[in-house]
């Protein structure tokens, strides 16, 4: 299982089809194959999961195919402010200093919406903030760096209250043809490598937050304990099966899977469908994942690929990657730049 693989609030999602109206996309253009109706994005109790929101990504990435990803991830990514995040962005605000309001974000890093999961490094005059990306599936791994690494620089700026630029931004996205979007959202033109990762001075860690207040950050972090403890114990049974998929192999049947989480067959099949998904669905979007990361690992042939995933034929495998992504997976690894060997095809 993916490190960002948790339960997030709705607020995401709402921005995310928001934005792709504003691009000429209709909300259930957006929300297809995701199983949400266009009034769970008002309520805001509702959770989606780690899958809904990069379906909600898919889908608005595919339809605005002569559109830079990373243009658009950034574009989307300045829309994230302090409120966007609930109790989790007002705890930020209420820190004493950068540092504090830095370590507090991490700590509570399941009450926000990253896929690009970020660490604190420190080392001499610079400190870093790397995001790990590793396991941001490839077809849309160039909208969600940028739009995260934009969400994180907006938030600085906007909760201390200061123009900081950072010394060196890094992305693992491709090379654009125009630098202005970049240099506009994020205060300098970046590099472009296989990191993602802010470099800042160490110093502005002991920077004050001009909102600090005592009493505030204690009440939300309180908050954020109770939230954060309550999603994790109400994980629905579908993020529960696919765990259980990746960790065996999405290969497992669905009674291996059963007997796995100590329920029956019956009781599982049961209770996906009281959540709006099946069994095969997850099942689907498990392989799908995998082979995204064994193709962008480019070590395997689809041969060995397809036999990983449990397909009984390289065939299905093909017929079955072509649904997902509108290409084969020759095609697929060319341009995610992954083709090492002969063998994918």
């Amino acid at each position: 299982m993916a490190e960002w693989d948790f339960p997030r609030g709705v607020a995401s999602t709402a921005l995310l089809a928001g934005f792709a109206e504003e691009l000429g996309q209709s909300v259930d253009d957006v929300l297809a194959g995701t199983g949400l109706d266009p009034a769970a994005l008002r309520d805001p109790r509702a959770c989606v999961t780690a899958e809904q929101e990069l379906t909600v990504v898919r889908n608005l990435v595919r339809r605005q195919a002569d559109r830079d990803p990373g243009v658009l991830g950034l574009r989307a990514g300045t829309r994230y402010h302090a409120t966007s995040y609930g109790i989790w962005g007002y705890a930020v605000t209420s820190c004493e200093t950068v540092r504090e309001a830095v370590e507090l974000a991490l700590r509570y890093i399941e009450l926000t919406y990253v896929f690009c999961l970020p660490e604190l490094r420190i080392a001499g005059r610079l400190a870093e903030l790397r995001c790990q990306d590793d396991e941001v599936p490839a077809d849309v791994r160039g909208f969600l760096v940028a739009r995260d690494i934009a969400a994180i620089v907006t938030l600085v700026r906007e909760q201390a209250a200061a123009d900081l630029r950072p010394a060196v931004v890094s992305l693992r996205v491709p090379e654009p043809a125009d630098m202005r979007p970049y240099r506009e959202a994020l205060g300098v033109v970046p590099e472009f490598g296989d990191s993602t990762r802010i470099t800042f001075p160490r110093e502005v860690l002991d920077q004050p937050m001009p909102q600090a207040s005592v009493h505030t950050l204690a009440w939300c972090e309180r908050q954020c304990r109770e939230l954060l403890d309550a999603r994790r114990r109400d994980t629905d049974v579908a993020t529960r099966v696919r765990r259980a998929l990746a960790e065996v192999g999405p290969g497992a049947g669905m009674t291996a899977i059963a007997a796995r989480l100590s329920l029956t067959e019956r009781t599982l099949r049961r209770r996906l469908a009281a959540e709006g998904v099946s069994y095969r669905d997850l099942v689907d979007g498990v392989r799908r994942r995998r082979a995204e990361e064994l193709l962008t690992d480019g070590t395997l042939t689809v041969e060995q690929i397809s036999n990983r995933l449990g397909y009984s034929e390289p065939s299905s495998f093909l017929h079955a990657f072509a649904r997902w992504h509108g290409m084969s997976p020759r095609e697929f690894s060319r341009r995610t730049g992954s083709v090492r060997r002969t063998g994918v095809r």
